[in-house]
């Protein structure tokens, strides 16, 4: 497989509407599944939950609120290299935190509410497209 990048100008960043909860869960039966937006990741050591705040489980045995959000729109195919990478150096730069999601078809990029704006004027300021 031939490994390609994307000039950042053919990149669109697109906005997530909505606030944004990280949790670890002990179980998903508190889970509303049903719900139009969220990850769930799970390893030999935790059960995490990436939701809406408002959707987010009453039990939680950790629980962060206050993200915002962003993804990269379209479909990344898996040669492609970088992207992720570059972003988050473009905001470690400017002094953001990220918490990263990658699913099947693109990555989602969580940063502290405070932080929203900065990081999407550093990230326009860097060639990417908002919208």
């Amino acid at each position: 497989m031939e490994q390609k990048s994307i000039p950042r100008k053919n990149i669109t960043l697109k906005k997530i509407p909505h606030r944004l909860s990280v949790c670890k869960v002990a179980d998903v039966s508190d889970l509303d599944l049903s719900a139009d937006f969220y990850f769930i990741g799970k390893t030999d050591e935790e059960l995490s939950l990436v939701c809406r705040t408002e959707a987010a489980p009453d039990r939680t045995t950790d629980r962060e609120d206050g993200w915002r959000g962003f993804f990269i729109q379209g479909v990344l195919d898996f040669s492609l290299i970088g992207i992720l990478s570059e972003l988050s150096r473009i905001l470690a730069e400017n002094r953001i935190e990220i918490f990263a999601v990658s699913t099947y078809n693109t990555d989602y990029i969580l940063v502290k509410e405070e932080n929203y704006e900065r990081a999407l004027d550093a990230l326009a300021s860097a060639g990417y497209t908002i919208v």
